[in-house]
Protein backbone atom coordinates (compact mmCIF):
# COMPACT_ATOMS: atom_id res chain seq x y z
CA UNK A 1 0.00 0.00 0.00
CA UNK A 2 3.08 2.17 1.00
CA UNK A 3 4.58 1.72 -2.65
CA UNK A 4 1.47 2.53 -4.52
CA UNK A 5 1.22 6.04 -2.49
CA UNK A 6 4.81 6.42 -3.58
CA UNK A 7 4.21 5.51 -7.20
CA UNK A 8 1.13 8.10 -7.04
CA UNK A 9 3.15 10.84 -5.72
CA UNK A 10 5.54 10.59 -8.23
CA UNK A 11 3.59 10.24 -10.79
CA UNK A 12 1.37 13.38 -9.63
CA UNK A 13 4.84 15.35 -9.22
CA UNK A 14 5.97 14.01 -12.86
CA UNK A 15 2.80 15.48 -14.32
CA UNK A 16 2.63 18.45 -12.71
CA UNK A 17 6.55 19.18 -13.87
CA UNK A 18 5.78 18.24 -17.40
CA UNK A 19 2.30 20.31 -17.35
CA UNK A 20 4.51 23.32 -16.23
CA UNK A 21 7.32 22.79 -18.70
CA UNK A 22 5.04 22.68 -21.77
CA UNK A 23 3.41 25.81 -20.43
CA UNK A 24 6.90 27.49 -20.70
CA UNK A 25 7.15 26.41 -24.05
CA UNK A 26 4.10 27.62 -25.11
CA UNK A 27 4.69 31.04 -23.88
CA UNK A 28 8.03 30.81 -24.85
CA UNK A 29 6.73 29.99 -29.16
CA UNK A 30 4.34 32.51 -28.43
CA UNK A 31 7.09 35.07 -27.60
CA UNK A 32 8.91 34.05 -30.51
CA UNK A 33 5.83 34.14 -32.98
CA UNK A 34 5.39 37.64 -31.63
CA UNK A 35 8.98 39.34 -31.77
CA UNK A 36 8.99 37.27 -35.35
CA UNK A 37 6.06 38.86 -36.50
CA UNK A 38 6.82 42.29 -35.26
CA UNK A 39 10.33 42.24 -36.71
CA UNK A 40 8.85 41.11 -40.35
CA UNK A 41 6.56 44.12 -39.95
CA UNK A 42 9.63 46.39 -39.00
CA UNK A 43 11.67 45.22 -41.61
CA UNK A 44 9.06 46.58 -43.76
CA UNK A 45 8.29 49.94 -42.57
CA UNK A 46 10.61 51.49 -39.56
CA UNK A 47 6.46 52.41 -37.90
CA UNK A 48 4.42 49.54 -37.00
CA UNK A 49 0.96 50.72 -37.53
CA UNK A 50 -1.80 48.76 -35.35
CA UNK A 51 -5.09 48.40 -34.94
CA UNK A 52 -7.63 47.68 -31.58
CA UNK A 53 -6.40 43.89 -31.77
CA UNK A 54 -2.83 43.90 -32.66
CA UNK A 55 -2.28 46.53 -29.86
CA UNK A 56 -3.70 44.28 -27.26
CA UNK A 57 -2.40 41.32 -28.62
CA UNK A 58 1.79 42.72 -28.91
CA UNK A 59 1.47 45.72 -26.89
CA UNK A 60 -0.60 44.83 -23.99
CA UNK A 61 -0.90 41.01 -23.51
CA UNK A 62 2.19 39.12 -22.19
CA UNK A 63 4.90 37.94 -22.51
CA UNK A 64 6.94 40.39 -23.83
CA UNK A 65 10.67 40.22 -23.86
CA UNK A 66 11.10 43.97 -25.38
CA UNK A 67 10.12 47.42 -25.26
CA UNK A 68 7.29 49.44 -27.44
CA UNK A 69 6.79 53.02 -28.11
CA UNK A 70 3.46 53.77 -29.45
CA UNK A 71 2.30 57.22 -30.96
CA UNK A 72 -1.58 57.36 -30.85
CA UNK A 73 -2.37 60.41 -32.86
CA UNK A 74 -5.11 61.18 -35.48
CA UNK A 75 -3.99 61.91 -39.58
CA UNK A 76 -7.13 61.29 -41.28
CA UNK A 77 -7.56 64.94 -42.80
CA UNK A 78 -11.15 65.11 -41.30
CA UNK A 79 -9.44 65.26 -38.13
CA UNK A 80 -7.62 68.62 -39.01
CA UNK A 81 -4.67 67.92 -36.45
CA UNK A 82 -1.78 69.67 -38.15
CA UNK A 83 0.16 68.94 -34.53
CA UNK A 84 -0.29 65.24 -35.33
CA UNK A 85 1.37 65.53 -39.18
CA UNK A 86 4.55 67.31 -37.58
CA UNK A 87 4.99 65.02 -34.95
CA UNK A 88 4.62 62.24 -37.35
CA UNK A 89 7.30 63.57 -39.20
CA UNK A 90 9.76 63.88 -36.06
CA UNK A 91 8.46 60.55 -35.13
CA UNK A 92 8.92 58.62 -38.88
CA UNK A 93 12.64 60.29 -38.67
CA UNK A 94 13.65 58.59 -35.45
CA UNK A 95 11.82 55.27 -36.12
CA UNK A 96 14.10 55.41 -39.46
CA UNK A 97 17.31 56.53 -37.34
CA UNK A 98 16.68 53.50 -35.12
CA UNK A 99 15.68 51.02 -38.04
CA UNK A 100 18.87 51.48 -40.21
CA UNK A 101 21.55 52.62 -37.19
CA UNK A 102 23.79 49.73 -36.17
CA UNK A 103 22.48 49.14 -33.07
CA UNK A 104 19.37 47.85 -34.05
CA UNK A 105 17.90 45.23 -32.48
CA UNK A 106 14.33 43.00 -31.89
CA UNK A 107 14.47 44.72 -28.34
CA UNK A 108 12.44 48.01 -29.39
CA UNK A 109 10.02 48.39 -31.91
CA UNK A 110 8.29 52.04 -33.03
CA UNK A 111 4.35 51.79 -33.53
CA UNK A 112 1.48 54.39 -34.05
CA UNK A 113 -2.12 54.08 -33.45
CA UNK A 114 -4.47 56.08 -35.76
CA UNK A 115 -7.75 56.98 -33.74
CA UNK A 116 -9.53 55.97 -37.10
CA UNK A 117 -8.04 52.93 -37.22
CA UNK A 118 -8.17 51.63 -33.24
CA UNK A 119 -11.02 53.96 -31.21
CA UNK A 120 -11.43 51.30 -28.79
CA UNK A 121 -7.17 51.95 -27.86
CA UNK A 122 -7.82 55.28 -27.09
CA UNK A 123 -11.26 54.82 -24.78
CA UNK A 124 -9.26 52.15 -23.27
CA UNK A 125 -6.70 54.15 -22.24
CA UNK A 126 -8.71 57.07 -21.44
CA UNK A 127 -6.97 59.32 -23.69
CA UNK A 128 -8.85 62.52 -25.15
CA UNK A 129 -5.65 63.98 -27.09
CA UNK A 130 -3.21 63.70 -30.15
CA UNK A 131 -0.51 63.23 -30.07
CA UNK A 132 0.49 60.88 -27.16
CA UNK A 133 3.78 59.50 -27.11
CA UNK A 134 4.02 56.06 -24.78
CA UNK A 135 6.18 53.70 -23.49
CA UNK A 136 5.15 50.04 -22.64
CA UNK A 137 8.34 48.44 -21.09
CA UNK A 138 8.97 44.63 -21.60
CA UNK A 139 8.20 43.65 -17.75
CA UNK A 140 5.47 45.40 -15.71
CA UNK A 141 3.04 48.00 -16.43
CA UNK A 142 3.34 51.75 -17.84
CA UNK A 143 4.25 54.14 -15.13
CA UNK A 144 3.77 57.92 -15.08
CA UNK A 145 7.11 58.79 -16.63
CA UNK A 146 6.29 56.63 -19.57
CA UNK A 147 3.84 59.00 -21.24
CA UNK A 148 6.33 62.16 -22.88
CA UNK A 149 5.03 65.67 -21.71
CA UNK A 150 5.61 67.13 -25.14
CA UNK A 151 3.58 70.05 -23.93
CA UNK A 152 7.45 70.71 -21.87
CA UNK A 153 10.06 69.06 -24.26
CA UNK A 154 8.31 69.59 -27.84
CA UNK A 155 7.86 66.39 -29.98
CA UNK A 156 11.51 67.49 -31.92
CA UNK A 157 13.19 63.87 -32.93
CA UNK A 158 15.71 63.99 -30.68
CA UNK A 159 13.67 65.14 -27.83
CA UNK A 160 11.60 62.13 -28.50
CA UNK A 161 15.01 60.22 -28.53
CA UNK A 162 16.10 61.32 -25.22
CA UNK A 163 13.11 60.17 -23.61
CA UNK A 164 13.87 56.90 -25.42
CA UNK A 165 16.71 56.55 -23.91
CA UNK A 166 15.78 57.92 -20.30
CA UNK A 167 13.04 54.95 -20.48
CA UNK A 168 14.58 52.33 -22.41
CA UNK A 169 19.03 52.67 -21.72
CA UNK A 170 18.39 52.83 -25.74
CA UNK A 171 20.28 55.21 -27.50
CA UNK A 172 19.44 56.26 -30.85
CA UNK A 173 21.57 59.07 -32.88
CA UNK A 174 19.10 60.80 -34.91
CA UNK A 175 19.76 61.20 -38.85
CA UNK A 176 17.96 64.10 -40.45
CA UNK A 177 17.29 63.64 -44.39
CA UNK A 178 19.72 66.62 -45.67
CA UNK A 179 17.36 70.00 -46.03
CA UNK A 180 18.93 72.80 -48.60
CA UNK A 181 16.11 74.96 -48.51
CA UNK A 182 17.91 77.21 -45.58
CA UNK A 183 21.25 77.12 -48.46
CA UNK A 184 18.94 77.80 -51.29
CA UNK A 185 17.21 80.83 -49.29
CA UNK A 186 20.95 82.07 -47.78
CA UNK A 187 22.68 82.34 -50.90
CA UNK A 188 19.35 83.66 -53.03
CA UNK A 189 19.69 86.49 -50.26
CA UNK A 190 23.22 87.31 -50.86
CA UNK A 191 22.86 87.32 -54.43
CA UNK A 192 20.16 89.66 -53.99
CA UNK A 193 22.37 91.70 -51.77
CA UNK A 194 25.50 91.54 -54.17
CA UNK A 195 23.30 92.49 -56.98
CA UNK A 196 21.90 95.42 -55.46
CA UNK A 197 25.41 96.70 -54.37
CA UNK A 198 26.78 96.09 -57.96
CA UNK A 199 23.37 98.25 -59.25
CA UNK A 200 24.11 100.99 -56.77
CA UNK A 201 28.29 100.81 -56.90
CA UNK A 202 27.98 104.63 -57.84
CA UNK A 203 25.92 105.80 -55.22
CA UNK A 204 25.85 104.18 -51.60
CA UNK A 205 25.02 106.85 -49.63
CA UNK A 206 22.08 104.54 -48.69
CA UNK A 207 24.16 102.34 -46.35
CA UNK A 208 24.93 105.35 -44.11
CA UNK A 209 21.17 106.64 -43.84
CA UNK A 210 20.42 105.52 -40.49
CA UNK A 211 16.46 105.06 -40.78
CA UNK A 212 17.49 102.15 -42.95
CA UNK A 213 19.91 100.69 -40.28
CA UNK A 214 17.40 101.44 -38.15
CA UNK A 215 14.55 99.99 -39.29
CA UNK A 216 16.87 96.32 -39.95
CA UNK A 217 17.69 96.57 -36.47
CA UNK A 218 14.07 96.71 -35.11
CA UNK A 219 12.87 94.15 -37.42
CA UNK A 220 15.95 91.66 -35.93
CA UNK A 221 14.75 92.72 -32.52
CA UNK A 222 11.18 91.91 -33.49
CA UNK A 223 11.73 88.55 -34.59
CA UNK A 224 13.40 87.59 -31.82
CA UNK A 225 11.19 89.11 -28.80
CA UNK A 226 8.75 87.46 -30.66
CA UNK A 227 9.37 83.72 -30.34
CA UNK A 228 10.88 83.22 -34.17
CA UNK A 229 13.75 81.22 -33.00
CA UNK A 230 11.41 78.69 -30.88
CA UNK A 231 8.97 78.70 -33.55
CA UNK A 232 12.16 77.61 -35.58
CA UNK A 233 13.51 74.93 -32.85
CA UNK A 234 10.15 73.38 -31.70
CA UNK A 235 8.37 73.53 -34.71
CA UNK A 236 4.54 74.67 -33.16
CA UNK A 237 1.37 74.86 -35.52
CA UNK A 238 0.29 77.90 -37.33
CA UNK A 239 -2.94 77.72 -34.95
CA UNK A 240 -5.27 75.46 -32.64
CA UNK A 241 -8.79 74.29 -32.88
CA UNK A 242 -10.49 73.17 -30.45
CA UNK A 243 -11.87 69.63 -31.25
CA UNK A 244 -14.88 69.98 -29.09
CA UNK A 245 -16.46 73.04 -29.38
CA UNK A 246 -14.67 73.85 -33.00
CA UNK A 247 -12.93 77.37 -31.80
CA UNK A 248 -9.39 78.39 -33.24
CA UNK A 249 -6.97 79.25 -30.91
CA UNK A 250 -4.26 81.60 -31.75
CA UNK A 251 -2.88 82.11 -28.38
CA UNK A 252 -1.39 78.76 -26.62
CA UNK A 253 -2.66 78.92 -23.27
CA UNK A 254 0.51 77.31 -21.23
CA UNK A 255 3.62 79.37 -20.87
CA UNK A 256 5.57 76.29 -22.05
CA UNK A 257 4.40 76.46 -25.66
CA UNK A 258 3.67 79.10 -28.21
CA UNK A 259 1.79 78.98 -31.90
CA UNK A 260 3.11 80.53 -34.68
CA UNK A 261 0.35 83.02 -35.21
CA UNK A 262 0.86 84.11 -31.47
CA UNK A 263 4.43 85.00 -32.88
CA UNK A 264 3.02 87.40 -35.54
CA UNK A 265 0.43 89.00 -32.89
CA UNK A 266 3.20 89.71 -30.12
CA UNK A 267 5.22 91.13 -32.79
CA UNK A 268 2.69 93.45 -34.09
CA UNK A 269 1.81 94.39 -30.37
CA UNK A 270 5.45 95.79 -30.13
CA UNK A 271 5.56 97.00 -33.32
CA UNK A 272 2.61 99.29 -32.20
CA UNK A 273 4.62 100.40 -29.24
CA UNK A 274 7.38 101.48 -30.97
CA UNK A 275 5.19 103.64 -33.19
CA UNK A 276 3.78 105.08 -30.32
CA UNK A 277 7.15 106.17 -28.94
CA UNK A 278 8.28 107.26 -32.60
CA UNK A 279 5.44 109.81 -32.59
CA UNK A 280 5.80 110.78 -29.39
CA UNK A 281 9.37 111.64 -30.46
CA UNK A 282 8.57 113.28 -33.78
CA UNK A 283 5.73 115.56 -32.00
CA UNK A 284 8.47 116.67 -29.99
CA UNK A 285 11.05 117.19 -32.95
CA UNK A 286 8.97 118.53 -35.96
CA UNK A 287 7.69 121.99 -36.78
CA UNK A 288 4.81 122.79 -37.90
CA UNK A 289 1.17 123.36 -37.25
CA UNK A 290 0.34 123.06 -33.21
CA UNK A 291 -2.79 121.13 -33.67
CA UNK A 292 -1.11 118.18 -35.81
CA UNK A 293 1.56 117.90 -33.22
CA UNK A 294 -1.25 117.74 -30.65
CA UNK A 295 -2.85 115.17 -32.30
CA UNK A 296 0.59 113.32 -32.96
CA UNK A 297 1.15 113.16 -29.03
CA UNK A 298 -1.86 112.02 -28.29
CA UNK A 299 -2.14 109.22 -31.00
CA UNK A 300 1.54 108.17 -29.75
CA UNK A 301 0.92 108.15 -26.20
CA UNK A 302 -2.84 106.05 -27.19
CA UNK A 303 -0.68 103.52 -29.22
CA UNK A 304 1.58 103.17 -26.06
CA UNK A 305 -1.03 102.85 -23.37
CA UNK A 306 -3.37 100.26 -25.58
CA UNK A 307 -0.86 98.08 -26.68
CA UNK A 308 1.23 97.99 -24.53
CA UNK A 309 -2.14 96.79 -21.83
CA UNK A 310 -2.61 93.82 -24.40
CA UNK A 311 0.87 92.49 -24.24
CA UNK A 312 -0.06 92.06 -20.74
CA UNK A 313 -3.01 90.80 -21.36
CA UNK A 314 -1.70 88.20 -23.29
CA UNK A 315 1.06 87.63 -20.49
CA UNK A 316 -1.27 86.75 -17.98
CA UNK A 317 -3.50 84.45 -20.27
CA UNK A 318 -0.45 82.11 -20.56
CA UNK A 319 0.79 82.95 -16.92
CA UNK A 320 -2.10 81.64 -14.91
CA UNK A 321 -1.72 83.26 -11.82
CA UNK A 322 0.09 86.79 -12.63
CA UNK A 323 -1.15 89.25 -10.18
CA UNK A 324 -0.20 92.37 -12.46
CA UNK A 325 -2.19 94.62 -15.10
CA UNK A 326 -1.75 97.93 -16.76
CA UNK A 327 -5.26 99.24 -15.96
CA UNK A 328 -6.19 96.96 -12.72
CA UNK A 329 -5.55 96.11 -9.40
CA UNK A 330 -2.71 94.97 -8.24
CA UNK A 331 0.10 96.20 -10.02
CA UNK A 332 3.23 95.90 -8.55
CA UNK A 333 6.21 97.60 -9.09
CA UNK A 334 6.34 101.06 -11.72
CA UNK A 335 9.30 103.28 -13.36
CA UNK A 336 9.07 106.42 -15.36
CA UNK A 337 9.80 107.03 -18.84
CA UNK A 338 10.97 110.66 -19.86
CA UNK A 339 8.14 111.51 -22.41
CA UNK A 340 9.22 114.43 -24.51
CA UNK A 341 6.09 116.62 -25.54
CA UNK A 342 6.32 119.64 -28.42
CA UNK A 343 6.33 121.70 -25.26
CA UNK A 344 9.56 121.11 -24.02
CA UNK A 345 8.26 119.41 -20.64
CA UNK A 346 9.12 116.13 -19.45
CA UNK A 347 6.26 114.15 -18.29
CA UNK A 348 6.54 110.44 -16.79
CA UNK A 349 4.94 107.81 -18.26
CA UNK A 350 4.17 105.14 -15.45
CA UNK A 351 4.56 101.32 -16.34
CA UNK A 352 4.20 98.87 -14.87
CA UNK A 353 6.98 95.98 -14.43
CA UNK A 354 7.20 92.50 -13.31
CA UNK A 355 8.88 92.35 -9.97
CA UNK A 356 10.82 89.22 -10.06
CA UNK A 357 12.65 89.07 -6.60
CA UNK A 358 9.26 89.85 -4.65
CA UNK A 359 7.34 87.21 -6.96
CA UNK A 360 9.83 84.79 -6.20
CA UNK A 361 9.64 85.41 -2.34
CA UNK A 362 6.12 85.06 -2.25
CA UNK A 363 6.06 81.81 -4.39
CA UNK A 364 8.48 80.49 -2.25
CA UNK A 365 6.96 81.08 1.24
CA UNK A 366 3.71 82.47 0.59
CA UNK A 367 2.92 82.02 4.93
CA UNK A 368 5.96 84.36 6.08
CA UNK A 369 5.80 86.95 2.91
CA UNK A 370 1.57 87.44 2.35
CA UNK A 371 1.29 90.07 4.42
CA UNK A 372 4.55 91.73 3.46
CA UNK A 373 3.95 91.01 -0.53
CA UNK A 374 -0.27 92.16 0.46
CA UNK A 375 1.14 95.78 1.53
CA UNK A 376 3.61 96.54 -1.10
CA UNK A 377 0.73 95.53 -3.60
CA UNK A 378 -1.60 97.69 -1.54
CA UNK A 379 1.45 100.88 -1.85
CA UNK A 380 2.01 100.38 -5.64
CA UNK A 381 -1.10 100.03 -6.67
CA UNK A 382 -2.05 103.45 -5.35
CA UNK A 383 1.12 104.74 -6.39
CA UNK A 384 0.62 103.63 -9.89
CA UNK A 385 -2.80 104.36 -10.13
CA UNK A 386 -1.73 107.81 -9.10
CA UNK A 387 1.28 108.05 -11.26
CA UNK A 388 -0.55 106.67 -14.37
CA UNK A 389 -3.73 109.53 -13.66
CA UNK A 390 -1.23 112.27 -14.00
CA UNK A 391 0.90 111.10 -16.66
CA UNK A 392 -2.75 110.91 -18.94
CA UNK A 393 -4.19 113.77 -17.69
CA UNK A 394 -1.12 116.01 -17.72
CA UNK A 395 -0.11 115.07 -21.62
CA UNK A 396 -3.90 115.40 -22.06
CA UNK A 397 -3.49 119.18 -20.71
CA UNK A 398 -0.33 119.68 -22.18
CA UNK A 399 -2.16 118.64 -25.60
CA UNK A 400 -4.44 121.40 -25.27
CA UNK A 401 -2.41 124.31 -24.49
CA UNK A 402 -0.60 123.56 -27.33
Amino acid sequence: MADFRTLCGLFVCFSLIATAGSQVKKKEESLGDKVQQLTEWNNKKSIIRLNGDKFRQYVKTPPRNYSVIVMLTALQAQRQCSVCKQANEEYQILANSWRYSQQYSNQLFFTMVDYDEGADVFQSMKINTAPVFMHFPAKGKPKKSDTMDIHRVGFAAEQIARWVAERTDIQIRVFRPPNYSGTLALALLFSLIGGLLYLKRNNLEFLYNKNCWGAFALAVIFAMTSGQMWNHIRGPPLMHRNPSTGQMHYIHGSSQGQFIMETYIVMLLHGSVVVGFLLLNEAHTMKGDAGKRRIMALAGLGCVAIFFSLLLSIFRSKYQGYPYSFFEDNTCFTFALSVQLPVQVNIPLVLPVFDVEEHLQHACHPADSAYQSSQKRDWAHSFSRFSLCFAFFSAFGTSLVL
